[in-house]
């Protein structure tokens, strides 16, 4: 019995987790690329993962694309950019969430491999 009771609540949390990401995926609209706000957010990526990064510097190029979503006062921002590492121009996926005018937290930032 303890058993299927714990499979039951598994399900119910899948399930949960599952429509929370497929409501915050329906508010998503695409963001403006030469937006100076989202090339702001965008820098603020590249800068915070400069900070934390032991490797090679990266130098911000443009915003590929985007998608953005709103959420009791709060933005998650999900890019596509291009940027420099000294040797090689690449594209990095980013996810800043912007809680305030100017308060971001950097969430996710990683190479996209081609």
């Amino acid at each position: 019995m303890k058993f299927q009771s714990l499979i039951f609540i598994l399900v119910v949390l899948f399930a949960s987790v599952a429509t929370n990401q497929a409501i915050a995926l329906s508010n998503s609209s695409p963001v403006n690329i030469n937006d100076p706000h989202v090339i702001e957010i965008a820098n603020f990526a590249i800068t915070e993962y400069n900070k934390k990064s032991t490797e090679a510097k990266l130098k911000f190029e443009k915003v590929i694309n985007g998608l953005s979503s709103t959420i009791n006062d709060e933005t998650n921002y999900r890019l596509t950019l291009a940027a420099n590492n000294g040797s090689s121009s690449n594209n990095y996926g980013a996810v800043v969430l912007e809680k305030s005018s100017k308060n971001y937290t950097l969430r996710f930032f990683a190479l996209i491999h081609t």
